[in-house]
């Protein structure tokens, strides 16, 4: 049965009692990964994308699914492919001879929860189909503008680009995603667990929503409420600036950049039920919003951004 919740105040202590119970039901799925689970509710709350970036069999699909099952979501999955189109993705119209008209058929992009599975294995002219519906939560097919549900949240998973058939990632494409995170290898008494306990899909299938869209909705309208003291705006441009005038990067980070990062703040200070945002919010999702933004002079990924961007820049 679905945990209803009860009519909640945007007050941080409720919040952080249903984001407390979001993180359990995550951690009952995937194990020792708090940190990657905080990250990515974060970025459902502030109403972001996210990129998981790691190697093939790490649990990034599992991740995807279980937080469409947590939330109360719709879920479709697209495997992206070589020969994958975009109509694969959004729809496309079908004449219908015994109506003598044209009638949308909905792609998979049509639900709440979408896994654009290995995303970067597919042309950029398939990837390009989900520009415009993560921006605009919306798509446009033969001069027709059609609706997304609400709420509309892409999980995209991607391999190391130096794997066999895989295609980079634009950066207006990249920049869409509020946030990109790793999963990594899990420990060796994790790997015992997953060895030797419960198959995850079965907890998958067993896992009931821990809210519904509903509540959703309404955790996602108290993020922007939450509130930022003067040094903490200044200390989120002066991170922004740090990227700019480093001289280290092809470019710095975007006043878009800046806004996702003071949202992605605000949404980690409500998940966690601090009264308003601390440094300790913004230094917990900075790497992660900013390390795919980023493109070296010369043309490379930064290693360990994230962690110099911290240690460059003084907390104030």
């Amino acid at each position: 049965m679905l945990q209803h919740t009860r009519d909640l105040s945007p007050a941080h202590d409720a919040w952080s009692d249903v984001g407390g119970r979001l993180l359990a039901a995550l951690d009952r799925i995937i194990l020792g990964k708090r940190r990657e689970h905080t990250l990515a509710l974060s970025c459902v709350l502030a109403q972001g994308h996210l990129l998981i970036q790691d190697l093939p069999g790490v649990g990034k699909t599992t991740l995807a699914h279980a937080l469409a099952r947590v939330l109360g979501l719709s879920f479709q999955r697209v495997q992206f492919t070589s020969d994958l189109l975009p109509a694969d993705v959004i729809g496309a119209s079908i004449y219908r001879r015994d109506q003598q008209q044209f009638e949308f058929q909905r792609g998979p992009v049509f639900t709440q929860l979408l896994l654009a599975d290995e995303i970067n294995r597919a042309t950029p002219k398939a990837q390009s189909a989900l520009l415009e519906a993560m921006e605009e939560q919306q798509v446009t097919v033969d001069g027709h503008t059609h609706p997304l549900p609400q709420p509309f949240f892409v999980v995209a998973t991607r391999n190391p680009l130096e794997q066999a058939g895989t295609f980079p990632l634009p950066e207006s494409q990249l920049d869409r995603f509020l946030m990109q995170i790793e999963l990594g290898y899990p420990s060796p008494a994790e790997e015992r667990e997953l060895l030797t306990g419960t198959d995850r899909r079965a907890l998958l299938a067993t896992q009931q929503p821990v809210v519904d869209a509903a509540t959703l909705a309404r955790m996602q309208e108290a993020v922007p409420s939450m509130h930022v003291a003067e040094p903490l705006l200044d200390y989120v441009q002066a991170l922004i600036a740090w990227t700019r005038d480093s001289g280290e990067f092809a470019a710095g980070l975007s006043p878009r950049a800046s806004i996702a990062l003071l949202r992605a703040s605000q949404a980690h200070a409500l998940l966690m039920g601090h009264a308003g945002v601390h440094p300790e919010d913004v230094q917990a999702v900075a790497p992660a919003v900013v390390t795919h933004r980023l493109v070296t002079r010369e043309g490379r990924t930064p290693g360990n951004i994230g962690q110099r961007l911290l240690e460059a820049v003084a907390l104030p």
